[in-house]
């Protein structure tokens, strides 16, 4: 354990004022090692008084992302493997992908503050800038067929509205198939690769980013996305929404494997659908049209009731389903 998380340690089990002089002599340092490592710990987001005679004293932790909070929130949890953190990355999908292919095992859950080459859905760009969001990817090794693996984006998705639910209050729907929508609004994407070895699944790599404490948006999306803070008015800890998001991956993702389709979710997810029994504009490449979406079918399609009635499943890799009037 570094320096610094020993003396926030120190702090958090204190419930007043710690001198200089005590934790210099407590941890065998110099007063400028401590105040450099009280330092580290404010520029991460701890919010901690300094008084001249009396020493130092942790305050309200605010919104404080970083490996050891992480650790601690997920500590209990029982399903991951290892969590790591990175202040600036790539992607964290491309992340999880190199530590596959270094034999990492999984569940792994890679963190990141901001990523500067995230991917959405059809290869667009997903912005996370610094410090407002939280991006993150698993490392998963289902034993199941490789045809059943995108249903684990319908997973992911149920477990992102379960968790900002919980830590937030505020009512979570999912635009079909991974979009979680707050009030029609855009709050989360997910993007499912998939990796496999000679006709077996090697690995599957959710990677889910969530808009948590952004104020703006790029121009392009300014009107269909939202952030926890736009929603509630106020800055949103990420470390427990994160936490959140693992405690209902991990009893969905345990339903789903029981089954390997949505048998047990199905009606989960159904009831959190917003374009259910509304109309909706499929977007298929063999030509437009509308109808009324009525749920989803047990390996995750969209059922859709056309113009004269009769049924038909949308398949999410191939087409893209919206509202007639919007983005839901």
């Amino acid at each position: 354990m570094s320096l610094k998380d020993e003396i926030l340690e120190v702090l958090r089990s204190s419930a007043d004022f710690c001198s200089g002089q005590e934790l210099c002599e407590r941890f065998g340092v110099t007063r400028t090692a401590v105040w450099k490592a009280v330092a580290r710990l404010k520029e991460e987001g701890y919010q901690i008084e300094a008084r001249q005679n009396r020493g130092y004293r942790l305050m309200t932790e605010g919104d404080v992302m970083n490996e050891t909070e992480l650790r601690e929130a997920l500590k209990e949890d029982g399903f991951l493997r290892d969590v790591c953190y990175f202040r600036q990355i790539d992607s964290t999908n491309l992340e999880v992908r190199r530590r596959a292919d270094q034999g990492a095992e999984g569940p792994l859950l890679i963190v990141a503050d901001e990523q500067t080459a995230g991917r959405g859905r059809r290869g667009r760009s997903w912005s996370s800038p610094p410090g407002t969001s939280i991006s993150m990817s698993l490392l998963l090794r289902p034993k199941i067929r490789p045809e059943n693996a995108s249903m684990l984006t319908l997973v992911c998705a149920l477990a992102v509205a379960g968790g900002i639910a919980e830590t937030t209050g505020l009512k979570t729907e999912i635009k079909w198939p991974n979009d979680v929508v707050i009030r029609g609004k855009k709050i989360c994407g997910i993007l499912t690769e998939m990796i496999t070895e000679l006709g077996e699944i090697g690995c599957v790599v959710p990677g889910i980013g969530i808009n948590v404490n952004m104020t703006e948006f790029p121009e392009e999306i300014r009107e269909t996305a939202t952030s926890l803070k736009l929603e509630l008015g106020k800055d949103v800890a990420r470390t427990p929404v994160v936490a959140a998001f693992i405690r209902c991956f991990a009893m969905y993702y345990k339903v789903f494997l029981e089954t390997e389709d949505l048998t047990a979710l199905k009606p989960v997810y159904e009831k959190l659908l917003v374009n259910r029994d509304r109309e909706v504009l499929v977007l298929d490449p063999a030509g437009e049209w509308k109808g009324i979406a009525k749920g989803i079918t047990r390996t995750g399609e969209l059922i859709v009731r056309r113009e004269d009635g009769t049924m038909e499943e949308v398949r999410s890799g191939e087409v893209s389903v919206r509202g007639i009037y919007g983005y839901v």
